[in-house]
């Protein structure tokens, strides 16, 4: 399993994307920045509360084009372009 998590700011919604990539799908989290650690993009998201969340399962077809839809609905499609090229280095799935 990969897990990076894209501390995107004003540029999303809720400011924070975590995606976690397994053998049989992919969960993409958005979560709301925060600020009890600080504002700057060093700062620790990592207990940043979830706001909403949806997993993609790898059998069905379309589910690239449904994830990057899903993205694209938190963030800019430059951004939602930028984490669909690492889901798709991290996944062998077609």
């Amino acid at each position: 399993m990969n897990t990076k998590t894209w501390k995107l700011g004003e540029y999303c919604r809720g400011g924070v994307i975590t995606v976690n990539t397994t053998d049989l799908g992919v969960y993409v989290i958005a979560k709301d920045w925060d600020f009890s650690t600080g504002s700057k993009r060093s700062s620790s998201q990592k207990n940043a509360k979830a706001w909403d969340s949806k997993y993609f399962a790898f059998g069905k077809d379309g589910w690239k084009g449904a994830v990057f839809f899903y993205l694209n609905h938190l963030t800019s499609s430059g951004y939602a372009d930028i984490i669909m090229k690492w889901i798709e280095s991290k996944t062998f799935v077609k």
